[in-house]
């Protein structure tokens, strides 16, 4: 059974679940955006909430492709 490597990146406009094989090769990816909020000039904040709503429907998307069982791990990169 082929194992892959599942990063989500969780950037400053965008989530995305990235699927990785042990060479390193992208082998697919999916992205989000999601609403960013302007408080005062050169702040920017973002609705936790939502943000877990994009991943969420990123790791579905991604797992109707790709089982769990063929995650072999999952890295997590935050901006």
């Amino acid at each position: 059974m082929k194992k892959f490597i599942l990063t989500l990146d969780q950037g400053t406009t965008s989530s995305r679940a990235i699927i990785v094989d042990k060479s390193g090769s992208i082998i697919s990816v999916a992205q989000k955006e999601f609403t960013q909020y302007f408080p005062k000039p050169g702040w920017v904040e973002h609705n936790p909430i939502e943000l877990i709503d994009k991943i969420k429907k990123l790791l579905d998307k991604i797992t109707s492709k790709y089982r769990a069982s063929n995650i072999a791990s999952i890295g997590i990169t935050n901006q």
